[in-house]
């Protein structure tokens, strides 16, 4: 009995494959109860189990117009003056329960006629998560199928990072680090990639070109590789920084010295960046104080809107790109439209919201855990709860399955207080009925994959504890 029989068995029917491997639907009502099963398979399968499920969900999406897609298009209007600019595209870092917390997205969007969101992961989050790029993206079209969702869905790498201390100890092994993962998520139909070199901004340099330069010409090389390697048809969403997260903030004249090093350096005849990432007071995860609760964060909302409007009027992109925002005050979220923000990222506050509902028995054991095997890392002046706070991410990768197994009635509880604050975040960051403007602008490109094309081997673990989530 084949892997691919196995599943046509336990979707009952609901799926055909002919000869020559073209998928159909045949009833899509008892697909979308099926559905689960393949997502698992994605998740928690081996071999020839796990690839045929990937391939399955991709097709199938192919058929049902659940089409990755990349976001450039829509972007690029914006910065053309073609599009509203006060609407911001929320960027969700999904780190726990991807196929969960990716049928709370769609529940929200449904109901709301949200189209202009991004879901993403980092390179950093895809190892210690445990989901490399065709897990992330088969969770999310499971979903998408599950929910009843169609049109572009926009997948994001988000910080394939330049580490600074590897780059100055060997340039070629941290580059090579970059392009793989950029390699492996163009495959996973990652039409989206936000490239941070922003690690090598070097601030004691005398001027502010001499500053972003290695930063700029590293992002246009990325560039590059990246355009070099999309799919025909498609345009990549390529997104730069230029400053890190957590450190100083940036400047309009900042943004001038990298664009114009980056453009010397990228060469005419080559699509750039349609976003830049920027740091205006924010840190990922938040400020955590001693007794585990988070410092309220000012954003520099000023700074963010001029950002944003010299990246659109002088650039042509969308806008500027806020980092590290999930953990802000709820009253926060609806100055970023009002700054003409074109994008957030959001992650901590949806791992908290899993954390905060597990059985307190599993809490401990994974404590536990975490204290055994990452309880040496611990800073001295850290006190145990900074340290459960900033390090339990690392939980979800080891307990994966643990939390996939979590009783049904749990796992709807943790997904209706997900669906409850996507749907917030939509109306704050005003992407409610954005599908008509995505429509008017993204038109996404069928690209069919074969069974092979999921079955490679495993990419090499890597230390990512040092790059930014």
């Amino acid at each position: 009995m084949s892997a691919l029989h196995d599943h046509l068995v336990a979707l009952e029917g609901s799926v055909g494959v002919t000869a020559d491997h073209v998928v159909t639907v045949k009833d899509l009502g008892t697909l979308r109860r099926k559905v689960d099963h393949l997502a698992r398979a994605s998740a928690l399968g081996t071999g020839a189990e796990q690839a045929t499920a990937r391939w399955l969900l991709w097709e199938l999406g192919q058929v049902l117009g659940i089409l990755p897609a990349s976001i450039n298009d829509l972007y690029m209007a914006r910065g053309r003056g073609e599009t509203p600019t006060d609407f911001t595209v929320p960027a969700m870092n999904l780190r726990a329960l991807g196929y969960d917390s990716s049928r709370a997205v769609f529940r929200a969007a449904v109901a709301r006629g949200v189209a202009a969101m991004i879901f993403e992961i980092a390179r950093s989050e895809a190892v210690y998560t445990d989901q490399r790029p065709a897990e992330y993206t088969s969770s999310i079209l499971a979903a998408a199928i599950k929910e009843g969702y169609t049109g572009p869905v926009f997948i994001q790498g988000d910080h394939f990072q330049v580490n600074l201390k590897r780059y100055t100890d060997d340039p070629a092994a941290e580059l090579g680090g970059v392009r793989d993962i950029t390699v492996e998520a163009l495959a996973a139909g990652f039409y989206n990639i936000d490239i941070d070199s922003s690690t090598l901004v070097d601030l004691d340099l005398p001027t502010l070109r001499e500053q972003q330069r290695l930063n700029a010409g590293i992002c246009a090389d990325m560039t590059r590789f990246i355009r070099a390697r999309e799919p025909a048809g498609v345009t990549v969403s390529v997104g730069g920084e230029i400053g890190e997260v957590g450190g100083k903030n940036s400047t309009p004249e900042e943004l001038e010295a990298f664009m114009t090093e980056y453009a010397d350096a990228l060469g005419s005849g080559i699509v750039g960046l349609s976003k830049i990432s920027v740091q205006t007071g924010t840190s990922h995860g938040g400020v955590v104080l001693p007794d585990g609760t988070l410092a309220q964060v000012k954003v520099d909302f000023g700074t963010l809107a001029k950002l944003s409007e010299a990246a659109r009027t002088r650039y042509g992109m969308a806008g500027a790109v806020q980092h590290g925002a999930s953990t802000l005050p709820e009253s926060a979220f609806g100055k970023f439209p009002e700054a003409g923000t074109c994008e957030v990222h959001l992650a901590t506050s949806f791992q908290t919201m899993l954390f905060d509902r597990l059985p307190a028995d599993l809490r401990d054991e994974m404590y536990a855990w975490l204290w055994a095997n990452k309880g040496s890392t611990r800073k001295a002046d850290e006190s145990e709860d900074q340290f459960v706070y900033k390090n339990r991410k690392f939980l979800i990768a080891p307990f994966k399955r643990r939390l996939w197994d979590l009783p049904a009635s749990l796992r709807d509880e943790v997904g209706s207080a997900w669906e409850e604050q996507f749907g917030f975040l939509f109306e704050r960051l005003n992407v409610v009925g954005t599908r008509d403007l995505v429509a008017r602008h993204v038109k996404p490109v069928g690209v069919h994959k074969a069974v092979t094309d999921f079955g490679g081997a495993a990419a090499d673990a890597e230390d990512v504890s040092d790059l930014a989530d």
